[in-house]
């Protein structure tokens, strides 16, 4: 049964929109446990353009499920994530013009440079993730730089099911990819988790993934909370993705 962390960060995306106080991503992340969350996820981007310091702060102070902060990997978020001491840090690539996170960080190009990321982190404590599309010279370059956990880019299959309207030969191929994939993340001596684009239409089949550890799913639970609430939309997530 795959674990479920609720990424809130839209939720702090309302709050922005009007510069305010409300919705609060803190009570956000409470009603997330309450449904059945396993874990909290954050993305600080270095624009804030949602989630705040402050608010990783809060969660930090708050919370008694694993926080797992999402992050570029830069000097000044190292700084924070050394500072706040989430149970993880999953390294993101991050661009200011993207929506939201396009594709999975290049590990294998950026070995140098993610090395002098890293050994801080794990040096006191904290397991570091890698969000990776779904290739096994990402896998092999985590391995090598002493990443604990590697979550694979489900966009591409997300996409393919929508397009196709169900789990069609195109999406059937890429869950395949992100199976191959776990398997060799867990060859690799590294934990499988998976995440992106998934929704309450397709994530079952992907739940299903032999060894697949945790899902990471924000935005479907967010939308659909909009209608029967948070802990509702948590717990009906909960309940595909624990679905035999």
């Amino acid at each position: 049964m795959a674990r479920l962390s609720v990424n809130i960060d839209h939720v702090a995306t309302v709050r922005q929109a009007r510069r305010t106080w409300e919705p609060d991503p803190v009570r956000a992340a409470a009603e997330a446990v309450a449904g059945g969350a396993d874990g909290i996820t954050v993305h600080l981007r270095e624009d804030r353009r949602h989630i705040q310091d402050a608010d990783v702060a809060r969660l930090r102070e708050s919370l008694r499920v694993p926080l797992n902060l999402e992050m570029a990997p830069t000097p000044e978020m190292v700084a924070i994530a050394l500072a706040t001491r989430p149970e993880t840090v999953m390294l993101v690539p991050e661009g200011r013009h993207e929506i939201t996170t396009e594709g999975g960080l290049d590990v294998h190009a950026l070995r140098d440079r993610l090395r002098a990321v890293i050994e801080p982190l794990r040096s006191v404590g904290i397991p570091v993730s890698a969000f990776i599309d779904a290739e096994e010279r990402q896998v092999a370059a985590a391995a090598s730089l002493g990443i604990a956990i590697c979550e694979v880019h489900t966009g591409p299959y997300a996409h393919a099911f929508h397009a196709e309207g169900t789990l069609g030969p195109r999406a059937a191929a890429l869950l395949d990819d992100v199976q191959r994939t776990g398997q060799q993340i867990i060859a690799a001596g590294m934990r499988f988790n998976a995440g992106h684009a998934l929704h309450l239409e397709n994530v079952a089949p992907l739940a299903r993934c032999s060894g697949l550890w945790e899902l990471h799913i924000g935005h479907a639970i967010v939308s659909r909370a909009i209608f029967v609430g948070m802990r509702a939309a948590v717990a009906e997530m909960r309940a595909l993705c624990s679905s035999p």
